[in-house]
C-alpha cells in the first residue's frame, strides 16, 4: 500500500480537499470540494486529469466539519484503497506570531492556536473544527499545520507594527499578512521559471473572492496589505478592506450597532457585494449593465492601483507584477485596469496576450514584466507535509 498526503482547507461552509501521493515529490491524485456544509451539500471531486469521481456520490451527511470530513473518509477508502494517508495537512489561517513556518498539531499547539480565534474569528475556529475532525477521522495520521501568516514573519519592523502604544504590540496587536501559502507558492514558482525576478522587486496580487498584495524582495515577502485581520488592505468580494477606524466608532455610538453587527456589515455585507448592491461574484459584476456595478469594479481597480503605488515604494521599485487567484488569473477587465496608467512604474499591457490569459502580458518592451501564474495552495500544504513525514522518518 503507497503513502498519500491528505490537504484539508476548512472554510465556514466548505471544505476544500486534495489526495497527493508520495513519490520523489507529493504528485496529485485527486481535488475536491464540498460545498454548503450545513445546509445543501454539495460534492464536486476529481482526478489529476480533470475527470469528475464520484458523481452520484451523496453529501448529505456533510452537516459539520466532522461530517464532512467523515465524507472525505470515506471517498478516499473507497477510490483510493492502494493509498494509506500518511499525513493530513492543514491550512490554518493564523499561526500569530510564533509560528514562522509548519507545525505539528499536538494537543498543545491546537490549544494555543485557539488564542487567535478572536483575530480570525470567521476563519480560524473552522479551520480548528477541521483539524480536530481529521485528528479523529485518520489517528495514525501526522497532522501538520501550515499557516496563512507565516511567510509575513519576517517583515521589517515598520512594515509589522501599528502606531499604538507598544504593549499592544507585546499583545499580539501587529500586522500579520495573509494569505500566504499563496504567495510562497508564487515565489517558489518564479524561482523555478524566472529566478532572475525572483531574486528582484515583485508585487503579487492576490485577487478573489478575498483579496491581498503582497511585496516579495529576493522571494520574501516585505510588505503587504492585509493587516491584523483579513479585513484590511484591498476591497474583497463581502470584505470591506481598508477603512477609517473613526468609521467602526461612529457606527458603534452614532447608529447603536453591536460588535456581531459590525462583524457581519464589514465581513460579509460591504466589498464588492456592498458596493454593488447585487452580488460579490466579479462575474457577474462584469455581465451586468448596472452603474453600480461598473462603480464597484472601479473602486476596487483603483485600490489595487493604489496599492500597487505604495508596495512598489517600499521595494524600492517593481521588476514585476504578478497576477493570481481566481479574479487574477481570470478577469482580463480587471487586470487591464489594473494596469491602466501605470506607466510610470515601466508596465506596459500586451492587449492581445492579456485577452489570451498567456502567462506573460506585458509588452516586449515594458520595463516591468507582468505575469499570470496559476497558484496552488495544496501542493504548498502537501509539500510541506511530506517534508515533515520525512523529517520523522529521518
Amino acid at each position: 500500500m503507497s503513502a498519500h498526503v491528505l490537504t484539508l482547507n476548512a472554510g465556514s461552509s466548505s471544505l476544500k480537499f486534495g489526495v497527493f501521493a508520495l513519490a520523489e515529490g507529493p504528485e496529485p491524485r485527486a481535488a475536491g470540494l464540498i460545498e454548503r456544509i450545513g445546509g445543501s451539500p454539495a460534492l464536486h471531486l476529481r482526478d489529476a486529469a480533470g475527470t469528475a469521481i464520484a458523481p452520484g456520490e451523496d453529501p448529505a451527511g456533510a452537516t459539520d466539519q466532522a461530517g464532512a470530513v467523515g465524507l472525505v473518509l470515506r471517498l478516499v477508502a473507497r477510490h483510493f484503497p492502494d493509498g494509506e494517508i500518511a499525513a493530513v495537512g492543514h491550512r490554518v489561517v493564523h499561526g500569530g506570531p510564533d509560528h514562522a513556518g509548519p507545525a505539528r498539531l499536538s494537543d498543545d499547539v491546537l490549544a494555543g492556536l485557539e488564542r487567535f480565534v478572536p483575530f480570525a474569528p470567521l476563519h480560524q475556529p473552522h479551520n480548528l473544527a477541521g483539524a480536530r475532525a481529521a485528528r479523529a477521522a485518520f489517528p495514525e495520521a501526522l497532522q501538520v499545520a501550515c499557516f496563512d501568516t507565516s511567510f509575513h514573519r519576517n517583515h521589517p519592523w515598520v512594515n509589522d507594527t501599528f502606531a499604538l502604544p507598544r504593549r499592544f504590540y507585546d499583545r499580539g496587536v501587529r500586522r500579520y499578512g495573509f494569505h500566504g501559502l499563496s504567495y510562497d507558492y508564487i515565489a517558489g514558482e518564479l524561482a523555478r521559471s524566472a529566478p532572475l525576478l525572483h531574486s528582484g522587486r515583485v508585487v503579487v496580487a492576490h485577487l478573489g473572492n478575498g483579496a491581498s498584495m503582497c511585496g516579495l524582495l529576493g522571494g520574501r515577502s516585505v510588505a503587504s496589505t492585509m493587516g491584523f485581520s483579513a479585513l484590511d488592505g484591498l476591497p474583497m468580494g463581502t470584505r470591506c478592506g481598508q477603512l477609517d477606524p473613526g468609521v467602526v466608532l461612529y457606527l458603534m455610538d452614532q447608529e447603536g450597532m453591536t460588535t456581531a453587527e459590525l462583524a457581519d456589515l464589514l465581513y460579509l455585507e460591504s466589498g464588492l457585494k456592498g458596493l454593488s448592491g447585487m452580488a460579490n461574484d466579479m462575474r457577474a459584476l462584469e455581465a451586468s449593465e448596472a452603474p453600480a456595478a461598473r462603480e464597484a469594479i472601479d473602486y476596487f481597480t483603483f485600490r489595487i492601483r493604489r496599492e500597487l503605488g505604495g508596495l512598489a515604494a517600499a521595494l524600492g521599485g517593481l521588476d514585476a507584477l504578478v497576477f493570481c487567484g481566481g479574479i487574477g488569473e481570470n478577469s482580463r477587465l480587471v487586470r487591464a485596469e489594473v494596469c491602466r496608467g501605470m506607466q510610470w512604474l515601466g508596465i506596459e499591457l500586451d492587449r492581445a496576450r492579456n485577452e489570451a490569459n498567456a502567462r506573460i502580458i506585458s509588452a516586449d518592451l515594458s520595463r516591468t514584466h507582468v505575469m499570470v501564474i496559476p497558484t496552488d495552495e495544496e501542493i504548498v500544504i502537501a509539500r510541506a507535509a511530506a517534508a515533515m513525514l520525512g523529517e520523522g522518518a529521518a
